[in-house]
Order: C-alpha cells, then structure tokens, then sequence
C-alpha cells in the first residue's frame, strides 16, 4: 500500500487529473495509454513551471513550447518521442480550451519537421514470404487447423497477436464476410472485411468447431481456455 506521501506526490493539477479521468472514462484510453500521458503531462509540465513559475501550462504561449522542445532536443531525445510528446499535450489543451479554461490550443496545427527524412519503412513480409507462410501451415489435425486459421487472420486481416486470441465466436460474421475487434489498440472497437481466402478458411474451422459460443481459438492441451499471446506468438514461430 502507497504512503500518503507518494500518493499526493504522484498528483498532478486537477486540471491535468481531471484530463487524465476524462481520457480513461469517456474516451476509453487503455489504462497503459492513460500512464503514458500522464508521465508526458508530469515531464512538460515540471519543466515549463522552472521556465515560467506561476503560470498554468495551458496560459502559456507557443514560444513556451517551443522551448521545451528545444529542452527535449538537447536531451536527445528522438523526434518520434518528441512528437508523440507534444500528441498527448495538444490533447490536454484542447480539453482546457473546450472546459473554457483557455482562450485557444497553442498547438493546434503546430507539427514538428521530421530530422530523419531518409527514414526507413519497417520490415514487413513480401507477397511471396507471406505465401510461404501459409504454406507452412498444415490442415492434417485439429490442432493444425487452429493454428493455421490464426495465421491466416492474423496476416489476412491485420490482426494483433492480442485481437486475435480475444476473437470470439461471435464477433464473426460470416454471411458479411466481417468480424469486428472488441479489444483493439486503445481499446476501441472495429470492424476488418475478411478476405476470400480467409473466409473460406473460417468457415470450415467454425463447422468443424461445432458452432459453440466463446473464445474463437483454445488450447487444445494443458491449461485449457482461449489462446494467449504467447501462443500466438509460437503458432506463427512454427509456421515460420
């Protein structure tokens, strides 16, 4: 249990706690998004209130950031933390501007010119690698057949390896050819086509499933009950 001390040392504005409420209650943030914004909001704001003592971050004017990311810049930090930096404080101004606490966003429209215009995109499979994925991934038991229905979700429709094992039955559906992710990132919900191949894929695994409600991919052995990430993660080592 936390001692009072670190509790009220953890606090921040009310303004900013009551941001950080509003991030969790309305707009649904994850509770690890929430975390990352309010150590954000505690770094910004600690280093503005050296530079300008008395004054509420959300009075001060765009030359006061401007010079905190000067200050972030000279503490090397790189320009994707940077902006993801002034992502989480343009959206606290926004809620003080819209809580009529201050005239205007200073930061509105405000983007930073990325200092790595050679940037190089991530690794991602070509056609033929993803081919010889799903090559790999054989339909002989039920087992098999599990497995390979998660690879093809996972690169047919994009899946994170955490969307995939919270599929349920019944987030499919299979006459729209479309299944919807209740636990995508930031914990906001979508709905993802399912390709042709997929579908065909699907279908079949659901018939041979039995139609029973529940979680879309079990473990077949030990602990039983829906995947987890883990095993995603081996499924597609083995398939590799």
């Amino acid at each position: 249990m936390s001692r009072p001390s670190e509790q009220n040392e953890r606090q921040l504005d009310p303004l900013l706690e009551g941001y950080l409420d509003y991030l969790a209650d309305v707009g649904r943030r994850a509770p690890r998004t929430v975390i990352d914004v309010r150590c954000t909001l505690r770094r910004v704001s600690s280093v503005l209130a050296a530079e300008f003592p008395d004054q509420p971050m959300w009075h001060l004017p765009l030359t006061a950031y401007l010079r905190w990311i000067e200050c972030e810049r000279a503490a090397g930090r790189s320009t994707g933390n940077i902006r993801k930096q002034i992502s989480h404080v343009r959206g606290f101004l926004n809620y003080a501007w819209r809580s009529g606490r201050s005239d205007r966003n200073v930061l509105d429209g405000f983007q930073l010119q990325d200092d790595r215009p050679d940037r190089q995109e991530p690794a991602t499979l070509s056609i033929e690698e993803a081919e010889l994925l799903l090559r790999g991934c054989y339909d002989r038991t039920p087992t098999e057949r599990r497995d390979r229905v998660a690879v093809f979700l996972l690169y047919g429709c994009g899946l994170r390896t955490h969307e995939l094992c919270s599929l349920r039955v019944q987030d499919i559906d299979i006459s729209r050819k479309e299944l919807v992710v209740l636990a995508g990132k930031g914990d906001r919900q979508r709905i993802v086509p399912l390709p042709d191949a997929v579908h065909t894929e699907l279908l079949a695994y659901l018939v041979e499933r039995g139609g029973k409600r529940g979680p879309l991919l079990r473990r077949e052995t030990g602990k039983l009950g829906p995947l987890g990430s883990r095993d995603g993660c081996a499924i597609v080592a083995a398939a590799a």
